[in-house]
């Protein structure tokens, strides 16, 4: 049955029971005659860089009020690889992703929101975003939380970041500093809230929305504390009614075209290894397969240059100096002669149009951004590798990985998941020339493919990230240096190559190249083969489901 009202228009029973129960939570008639607009927040008082998130979602507020919208908010989960450092929490973060998509599918489904403004930071929250944003295919705009501002100089850096404290502790395990040297930068490395400070998984993904078209322009980098990050969230508001009205989806925005500007864009900027893993599962909910992003990345992998030095990449500069040196914009301007220039923003604008009407407040820095004729290395951020280690590829960053280790080799030690590595080069077992494999790290192996940033932090403070490699079917953080190679697919637990490397093994890593050698005969693994037993880890609830489900790192670790 319908109902008729005063301007002709008819409500179905439904409906008007909808609105009834909206009424209840205050809001009037009139607000149903707008566009009804959802915000999702993953504030939480456990993560940084969500912290901020609530204010954020207030300023969109008052941005779609502006515009002519009503606003309803509701949150969304948010894990933190930097929190949940044991095995046991580490292991929920990559399939928190699936959760954090499919939660913000079934709230604007199940209330048929006109757009969405999807407000996050952080490592697996950016990307489950812009997975329901693709899957939903209705007006989104995604909203960075920004990052945090540095801290005192440490060691070789010029300001510290969140995960000096781990180098500390592999320094202190040298003999090199204190305990209370160690507390001391507990204190003092994360001054503000917001994500962290170098071109780890959380400002990359961010920067990849931005690249994606998915975010206004600039504001991928601002910082979390500065007042433009304010001005930002409320011209987001302004734009998600503007994507309403004028009946541009997601879809329109995040096409193969668009994901190739934002692979490029990886590349130039020396993003984390885990974008390569995300971006595959946002592909395949716009119907683009694996194994085409993965090509993809190969090609660009060995064309684009690397034109940004952040940390890792540089000692020197963190996320606030890529904000104050034009950020995405600025890298889009330079990239303008390979990009698809013409791909659309949420702003209505193409992505080189809204670049270059971006106005920079700090001047620029050559130094942190500089041009395509002058890259600050030939090689570009990230690398995909090939061999008979990783029959499926693995993933290497160049950009993080000093010259003199780019070519490697050395023998074997290995462990069987991350708490063990760990444990062996606290106590010094690690030695020069070695290489550490950590294997049953992967999405069904461990399960939930926790990231190795704490093994190789340990050995970066104990001064062995140049002499030592580690390998993994794990992932890593964006922030680790030394030589280092993950997603390693096969993994272990579906009978992979590095599930049958032994102690003393001798392993080739040319990053350059972009090949991972075991050196061991055919015959001998098929021998070891033969021998090779695997026991899937004892996990309930949630991580049970995962494991029974989840795909290869190379097939973007999603859930079938």
């Amino acid at each position: 049955m319908q109902k008729k009202f005063e301007n002709g228009t008819f409500m179905t029973d439904a409906m008007l029971s909808c609105r009834t129960l909206y009424k209840a939570n205050g809001y009037s008639e009139e607000d149903f005659s707008r566009p009804v607009i959802g915000i999702c927040d993953s504030f939480t008082d456990v993560v940084p860089g969500h912290k901020n998130l609530r204010l954020l979602s207030e300023e969109v507020k008052h941005g779609v009020y502006r515009a002519g919208g009503t606003p309803v908010e509701f949150g969304c989960i948010a894990v933190c690889d930097g929190v949940c450092t044991t095995h046991d929490g580490s292991r929920y973060s990559l399939p928190s992703r699936e959760i954090v998509a499919d939660s913000i599918e079934i709230m604007a489904r199940a209330h048929r929101m006109d757009g969405l403004v999807l407000v996050g930071s952080c490592d697996k929250t950016v990307p489950g975003m812009l997975m329901a944003a693709a899957r939903l295919d209705i007006p989104c705009v995604f909203l960075a939380g920004g990052c945090m501002l540095g801290g005192p100089a440490f060691g070789a850096k010029k300001k510290s970041d969140s995960t000096c404290v781990t180098e500390a502790q592999g320094m202190e395990q040298a003999g090199k500093i204190t305990h209370d040297q160690v507390l001391g930068i507990s204190e003092a490395s994360c001054p503000t809230v917001g994500s962290c400070q170098h071109m780890a998984t959380a400002n990359s993904m961010c920067c990849m929305a931005e690249a994606l078209g998915m975010s206004i322009p600039g504001s991928a980098a601002i910082p979390a504390v500065y007042n433009d990050r304010v001005r930002a969230a409320f011209r987001t508001g302004e734009v998600i009614v503007d994507m309403v009205r004028e009946g541009r989806s997601s879809r329109d925005i995040m096409t193969p075209e668009a994901i190739r500007n934002a692979i490029m864009v990886l590349m130039a900027t020396g993003g984390s290894t885990n974008c390569v893993i995300h971006t595959c599962a946002i592909a395949n909910e716009i119907g683009i397969p694996a194994d085409q992003v993965m090509g993809w990345f190969e090609e660009y992998g060995q064309t684009v240059p690397l034109i940004c030095r952040i940390n890792p990449a540089s000692h020197e500069f963190d996320a606030e100096d890529f904000y104050r040196a034009g950020g995405i914009p600025e890298v889009v301007k330079q990239m303008k002669s390979i990009l698809y220039t013409d791909c659309m923003t949420v702003t209505g604008e193409t992505i080189l149009k809204a670049a270059e009407g971006y106005r920079n407040l700090y001047g620029g820095n050559p130094d942190v951004i500089t041009s395509m004729e002058k890259p600050f290395s030939t090689l570009a951020g990230l690398a995909i590798m090939h061999g008979n280690l990783a029959p499926d590829t693995a993933v290497a960053k160049p950009a993080a990985i000093a010259e003199e280790v780019r070519h490697f080799e050395g023998t074997a030690i290995c462990f069987s998941g991350e708490d063990e590595a760990t444990a062996a080069i606290s106590q010094r077992l690690v030695k020069p020339g070695h290489v550490v494999v950590i294997r049953y790290a992967g999405p069904k192996g461990a399960p939930g493919m926790p990231e190795m940033f704490k093994p190789m932090k340990l050995l970066y403070g104990q001064g062995l990230n140049k002499c030592t490699a580690l390998i993994t079917d794990g992932r890593f953080s964006g922030t680790n240096n030394g030589c280092f190679v993950g997603h390693i697919s096969p993994e272990a637990a579906a009978g992979g190559p590095i599930a049958l490397i032994e102690d003393g093994d001798k392993i080739t890593i040319d990053v350059v190249n972009r090949t991972i050698h075991l050196h061991v005969s055919d015959e001998e693994l098929e021998q070891r083969r033969a021998k090779w037993t695997y026991t899937p880890p004892a996990v309930e609830g949630y991580l049970r489901r995962y494991a029974e489900r989840a795909r290869s790192a190379d097939q973007g670790g999603i859930l079938d």
